[in-house]
C-alpha cells in the first residue's frame, strides 16, 4: 500500500512539474508606499503591473529651454495631485527635445505628495480599463505615461484607440490622467492628399471627414504642448548645465570655452542632432574623457 501512493505521489509531482510552466504566475499586490511607478504588461488575454525601480536625479531646473512647456505641464500636474480638476496632455514635437524627461522630472517633484508613474505602450492601450480598474480608490494620484504614441499610414488602430480613450478616460476616475508623448501633432501621418476633399460652404472652409476623424484623436487631451528642435545657442547652454551637473560630483576644474564649444558642435552635427539628448550625451563624453586624462 506504501509503495503504491509513494508512485502515486511521485507521478502527481511529475504532473505539476510539466504543468507550472503553463499555469500564470502569482503577481505580487504593489505597495504603492514603496512603488514609485510600475509598467503594464500584456500576459495572455490579462495584463498585471510589473513594479520598477526609477531614479529621482531629474530635477525640473535641468530642463533648459522650454520654460514655457516646464511650467504648464508643472501647474497641471500640481492640480493634479492638490485634487483639482486637471486636464489629459500631450507632448508632441521633434525627439529629443525633454518631452519624456519632462514628464519623469515632475514624478521626481511630486513623488513625495503622492504621485505615481504608470508606463503603458501603444500597443497595450486597449487594456486602459483594466489598468483604471486596479487604480480606482487608491489615495494616491496616478498619471498613466505613453511614451512616442504614433500611428503610420494605413494603421486604423487609431480609432480603436479613440473609443478606448473616450471609454476610459471620461469615466476615469479623479485619481489617474493620462500623459503621452509623440512626434507628431495629430498622433497620425498628415498628407496633402487630406486636403484634397476640403469643401467650401458658405464660405467657410470645412475639413473632410478623414480629417476630422484624425484629429479628434488628439482632441481627447485637453493640454497640447509643443517642443521645437534646438536653436544653436540653446544646444550649447544645454551642454553647459549637464557639464556642469556631472563635473560637480567629481571635482573636475573645468571652463566653458570656445574649443570646447566648437567640440561640442562638431559632436551635434556628426550626428545630425541638435537636441537635449545629444546635448546630454556630449556631456557624459566629455566629463569622462577629461576625468579621464586627469587621471594619468
Amino acid at each position: 500500500m506504501d509503495s503504491r501512493l509513494y508512485e502515486i505521489l511521485e507521478r502527481a509531482d511529475a504532473l505539476m512539474a510539466r504543468l507550472d510552466p503553463l499555469l500564470p504566475a502569482i503577481r505580487p499586490v504593489i505597495d504603492w508606499q514603496q512603488s514609485l511607478a510600475a509598467r503594464w504588461h500584456r500576459d495572455g488575454r490579462s495584463g498585471y503591473l510589473q513594479p520598477l525601480d526609477v531614479s529621482l536625479d531629474l530635477s525640473l531646473a535641468d530642463l533648459i529651454g522650454v520654460d514655457t512647456q516646464r511650467e504648464q505641464l508643472a501647474r497641471n500636474t500640481r492640480q493634479f495631485v492638490d485634487g483639482l480638476p486637471a486636464n489629459h496632455a500631450l507632448l508632441w514635437g521633434a525627439r529629443g527635445t525633454g518631452k519624456s524627461s519632462l514628464v519623469r522630472a515632475l514624478l521626481a517633484e511630486h513623488a513625495g505628495a503622492g504621485l505615481r508613474l504608470i508606463e503603458i505602450e501603444r500597443d497595450h492601450l486597449a487594456d486602459l480599463p483594466r489598468v483604471v480598474e486596479q487604480l480606482a480608490g487608491l489615495q494616491q494620484r496616478f498619471v498613466l505615461f505613453c511614451d512616442d504614441l504614433s500611428f503610420e499610414a494605413g494603421e486604423g488602430d487609431y480609432r480603436v484607440l479613440k473609443s478606448v480613450l473616450d471609454g476610459s478616460l471620461e469615466r476615469a476616475p479623479d485619481n489617474v490622467l493620462l500623459y503621452a508623448t509623440s512626434n507628431r501633432r495629430h498622433l497620425v501621418p498628415e498628407k496633402q492628399s487630406d486636403n484634397e476633399h476640403w469643401q467650401m460652404v458658405d464660405g467657410e472652409l470645412h475639413p473632410n471627414e478623414a480629417v476630422e476623424d484624425k484629429i479628434a484623436l488628439s482632441d481627447r487631451f485637453g493640454l497640447w504642448l509643443s517642443f521645437y528642435p534646438f536653436t544653436q545657442d540653446h544646444f550649447l547652454a544645454v551642454v553647459r548645465h549637464w557639464i556642469g551637473v556631472l563635473a560637480e560630483p567629481t571635482a573636475l576644474d573645468w571652463e566653458w570655452t570656445e574649443e570646447l564649444e566648437i567640440l561640442a558642435i562638431r559632436w551635434a552635427l556628426g550626428r545630425g542632432n541638435r537636441n537635449g539628448r545629444c546635448a546630454y550625451q556630449f556631456a557624459r563624453h566629455w566629463v569622462g574623457l577629461a576625468l579621464l586624462e586627469s587621471s594619468k
